[in-house]
C-alpha cells in the first residue's frame, strides 16, 4: 500500500456537528441569489495536494466530482493520480451542497467512496471552499482535504499564438450572421470564448510574434518545418506536462490541409497545431465561421480529443455517438461528413443543426479526464503505444460496400529495415462505388493494426496526421477500379514498431465516405535477424529514435534532430553500399531537394535554399538500386524519381530532368502493371513534364510571348 493510499484509509477527522437536515435531491435548487455548485478547488498543505473539478450546475453539468493528486516533496510537486465519480448523488439544505459517490481511481485506493461538502453562498459573497472526505466501503473516515475555491473553469491553459506575415489571425464570428438551430443562442464566438463556455479557460500568454517572410520564398510549410519550428521557437516549450499549446497561423501546407496538430513525436506530445490561412482565410461570414471551426478543431486535438468517428481507438475505448460517431453535433466532426441518423447530411445539414459546442463525452474529457490524459505534454494523442483489441479490427458479419481493402508488402525485411506497405482499395461492385481518396493512414481515415511477435497488437500512430477537411468524392470502376497508396509504417508516433525480429500481423480498416468500415485480410511479414556484424551496425542507425524521425518526416535541418542526421550521414559513408543505405539516401535526398524554413531569434522567416548538387546524388542512387529491384517499393520510387527530375530542372538541366520521367515510365512499364495503374503513371509523368517547362518559364503559355 502507499502512502497516499494509506493516508486516504487510515487518516481520521472530526465530524463537523451541523445538524441540519438533507434531501437527496435530482438537480441542485437553483435560485438566482446563489452562488453555482461548480468549478475548480485546490488543497494546501504538505504531502498531498488535492486539484477538484465539481460539475454538478451551470451550463451542461456532466454531474461528475473529479480531481487529481498531487504528491508534495520539499520545494518539488509531482502528479501521483486521479479519480472520478460518476453521478454523485446530490444533497441540498439551506446551508451547504453535499456530494457523495464511489470514485474510479488510477491506483487501488482504500477508501474508495468520496464526499463533496460545499456551503451554499450567495452571489453577494465569496465562493465558498469545499471539504472532500474519503471514506471506506463500510463508512469509516479516512483523508480529508480542505480545498480553497480557484475558478469556475476545471482546467486552465496558455496559448501562444504567432503568425507568419500575410496570414491573419482569426478574431471573432458572430453567429447571428448565418441560420443556426433555433435552439442555439446568438453569440459572439472566439476561440477563447468557444473554449470557455466549455469550461476551459485559454489565457492568451501575451507573447505574439508576427514572422518576417523571406521576399521570393516558399510559403508553404511541411511537416518537418512545422515541427522544427516549434520545438526551436515556441517560448513555453518543454519535454515536460504542462497547461500550454502553441498556434502558428501560417499561410499554406504542402498538402492543402487546413489545420494540423503536428506534435506527435518525442517524449512529450501534444504540445503544438497550426491553422493555414490560405486554406480558410475570407471576411464573409462562412469564411469566419470555417476559421473559428479550424482553430477550436485543432486546438481540441491537443487537448487529446480524437476525430468524432474515432472516439472507439482510444484507450480506454469510447463509444462511438449515433452512426458510427458521424451524427455528432461537434467541432471535432468534419462537417462534410456529417450524417444525422434521419435527413440529409453534409455540411449545409451540418451548420444548419450545430449548436457551436462540444459533445457531452467530449465535456467529461476535457472537464474529467485523468491529468495525464489531457494535460500537453503527457499521454500521447489518442492511444499511446497502448495495446488495442484485435477484435476493433475484425471483419465485419455483412458487408455490401461493393470496396474492398488489401494491404500488401514483401514478405521478409531485415533487421532495421523501414517498414513500408501498400495499401491498395478497390471495388468489388461492377456498377461501380463512390468514395473519398484519403487512403493514406496520416489522414485518420485509415488506421493499421501491427500484431507483434509477442502476441501484443498495437495501433500505428502517424508521427503527423493531417486533418483532410475536404472530401473529393472518387469513383472505383472498371475504368478506375482501384486507388493504391504506399505507406511508411516502421516508425510513428511511438517510436518503432518493428524493434524485434520475428513474424508481424498486419490488418488495416478504411472509413468509407458512406460510414462503411472495410478491413483488409491480414498481411504477414517477417524481420530477419542481422546475418553479420555490419548488419548489427547499420540496424543500430537506422533504429535510433532521430533516425527513425527523420524517415518519418522524409528529412529536416532540425537541429534537434542533429544526432539523427548523423546516424544516416554514417550509413551513406561507412556502409553505403549496405542494402539499407538506400533509405538513408532516400531521406538525405529530399531533404536537400526541397528548400528548408526556419525562423530566427529576430522572428524573422530564414530559407535554406535547396541543395540540387547533393540531392542529384542521392537520389540518383536510389532510384538506381530501385529500378533492380534492391531499392524501395514502386510508389515511393515513383515520388523519388519526379523529385530528382526537379532537382536536375532547378540545377537548369531540362533535357536530363524530362529524361528521368521518360525513365521512370519505361521502369514501370517493364514491371508489368495492370494497364489502369501503367495510365495513371503515363499522365502523371506527363503533367509533371508540364510543371517542370513552366517551372522553367519554357511552358506553353511562356513560349506564346
Amino acid at each position: 500500500m502507499t502512502d497516499l493510499e494509506q493516508h486516504l484509509r487510515e487518516e481520521t477527522v472530526q465530524a463537523d456537528g451541523k445538524g441540519s437536515e438533507q434531501h437527496e435531491a435530482t438537480g441542485l435548487y437553483q435560485e438566482a441569489q446563489w452562488q453555482l455548485t461548480r468549478g475548480r478547488y485546490r488543497s494546501g498543505g504538505q504531502g498531498y495536494q488535492l486539484e477538484l473539478r465539481v460539475d454538478v450546475d451551470g451550463t451542461r453539468p456532466q454531474n461528475r466530482v473529479s480531481a487529481d493528486f498531487f504528491s508534495i516533496s520539499g520545494s518539488t510537486t509531482s502528479y501521483f493520480g486521479s479519480f472520478i465519480v460518476n453521478s454523485p448523488t446530490v444533497a441540498v439544505t439551506a446551508e451547504q451542497v453535499v456530494l457523495e459517490g464511489r470514485g474510479i481511481f488510477t491506483f487501488t485506493a482504500g477508501a474508495p467512496r468520496v464526499r463533496v461538502t460545499i456551503p451554499r453562498r450567495t452571489t453577494a459573497q465569496p465562493q465558498a471552499d469545499a471539504t472532500v472526505q474519503f471514506l471506506t466501503d463500510s463508512g469509516q473516515p479516512g483523508a480529508s482535504y480542505a480545498c480553497a475555491f480557484v475558478s469556475p473553469y476545471f482546467r486552465s491553459v496558455i496559448l501562444e499564438q504567432d503568425s507568419v506575415t500575410g496570414s491573419v489571425p482569426f478574431v471573432s464570428y458572430d453567429t447571428a450572421s448565418l441560420p443556426q438551430p433555433p435552439t442555439s443562442q446568438a453569440r459572439v464566438l472566439t476561440v477563447v470564448r468557444s473554449y470557455a463556455e466549455a469550461g476551459i479557460e485559454l489565457q492568451m500568454s501575451g507573447i505574439s510574434n508576427i514572422i518576417t517572410d523571406a521576399p521570393g520564398s516558399d510559403l508553404r510549410w511541411d511537416d518537418a518545418e512545422l515541427h522544427n519550428a516549434m520545438v526551436q521557437h515556441f517560448s513555453g516549450h518543454a519535454n515536460v506536462p504542462q497547461w500550454k499549446v502553441w498556434m502558428l497561423v501560417a499561410s499554406a501546407h504542402t498538402g492543402g490541409y487546413r489545420g494540423i496538430m503536428f506534435d506527435y513525436n518525442d517524449a512529450s506530445q501534444r504540445q503544438g497545431a497550426a491553422v493555414f490561412y490560405d486554406a480558410i482565410k475570407g471576411d464573409s461570414p462562412q469564411a469566419q465561421r470555417a476559421q473559428l471551426r479550424t482553430y477550436v478543431h485543432e486546438i481540441g486535438h491537443a487537448f487529446n480529443l480524437l476525430h468524432s468517428w474515432q472516439k472507439n481507438l482510444a484507450v480506454p475505448p469510447q463509444p462511438l455517438g449515433p452512426n458510427g460517431g458521424f451524427a455528432d453535433l461537434s467541432w471535432m466532426n468534419y462537417v462534410q461528413n456529417y450524417r444525422p441518423v434521419s435527413g440529409a447530411g453534409g455540411e449545409a445539414a451540418y451548420w444548419a443543426a450545430f449548436p457551436f459546442q462540444f459533445t457531452d463525452s467530449e465535456l467529461v474529457h476535457l472537464r474529467h479526464g485523468n491529468y495525464r490524459d489531457v494535460i500537453m505534454g503527457a499521454n500521447p494523442f489518442a492511444t499511446g503505444a497502448a495495446e488495442i483489441s484485435p477484435e476493433l479490427f475484425e471483419e465485419p458479419v455483412e458487408d455490401w460496400s461493393g470496396l474492398a481493402l488489401q494491404v500488401r508488402t514483401k514478405e521478409t525485411f531485415a533487421f532495421g529495415e523501414p517498414v513500408v506497405v501498400e495499401l491498395k482499395l478497390r471495388t468489388t461492385d461492377l456498377r461501380g462505388r463512390s468514395t473519398h481518396g484519403h487512403l493514406h493512414p496520416d489522414t485518420d481515415f485509415t488506421h493499421i493494426a501491427i500484431t507483434q511477435p509477442s502476441g501484443r497488437t498495437v495501433l500505428y500512430r502517424p508521427m503527423m496526421r493531417h486533418c483532410s477537411d475536404d472530401m473529393t468524392t472518387i469513383r472505383l470502376d472498371e475504368n478506375n477500379p482501384a486507388i493504391y497508396r504506399s505507406a511508411y509504417i516502421g516508425h510513428g508516433a511511438d517510436g518503432h514498431y518493428f524493434q524485434q525480429p520475428g513474424e508481424y500481423r498486419i490488418r488495416a480498416q478504411y472509413l468509407a465516405g458512406d460510414g462503411s468500415r472495410i478491413v483488409s485480410p491480414v498481411c504477414v511479414l517477417r524481420v530477419r535477424y542481422p546475418v553479420a556484424q555490419v548488419d548489427q551496425e547499420v540496424a543500430e542507425l537506422m533504429l535510433g529514435e532521430e533516425a527513425g524521425t527523420l524517415l518519418s518526416l522524409l528529412g529536416s535541418d532540425s537541429p534537434c534532430l542533429a544526432s539523427g542526421n548523423n546516424a544516416l550521414r554514417e550509413v551513406i559513408e561507412r556502409y553505403g553500399d549496405h542494402p539499407l543505405a538506400v533509405y538513408a539516401r532516400m531521406a538525405q535526398g529530399i531533404n536537400a531537394e526541397r528548400e528548408f524554413k526556419d525562423i530566427t531569434a529576430d522572428k524573422e522567416l530564414k530559407i535554406r535554399r535547396p541543395d540540387t548538387k547533393e540531392s542529384i546524388q542521392q537520389l540518383t542512387a536510389v532510384a538506381d538500386a530501385s529500378a533492380q529491384g534492391a531499392g524501395v517499393d514502386n510508389i515511393t520510387l515513383n515520388m523519388v524519381m519526379r523529385r530528382l527530375a526537379r532537382a536536375q530542372a532547378r540545377q537548369g538541366d531540362l533535357e536530363q530532368a524530362t529524361g528521368t520521367i521518360d525513365r521512370m515510365v519505361r521502369t514501370f512499364e517493364s514491371k508489368q502493371l495492370r494497364p489502369p495503374v501503367l495510365e495513371q503513371i503515363r499522365e502523371q509523368a506527363e503533367h509533371t513534364k508540364a510543371t517542370l517547362l513552366a517551372e522553367a518559364g519554357k511552358g506553353p503559355a511562356q513560349r506564346k510571348q
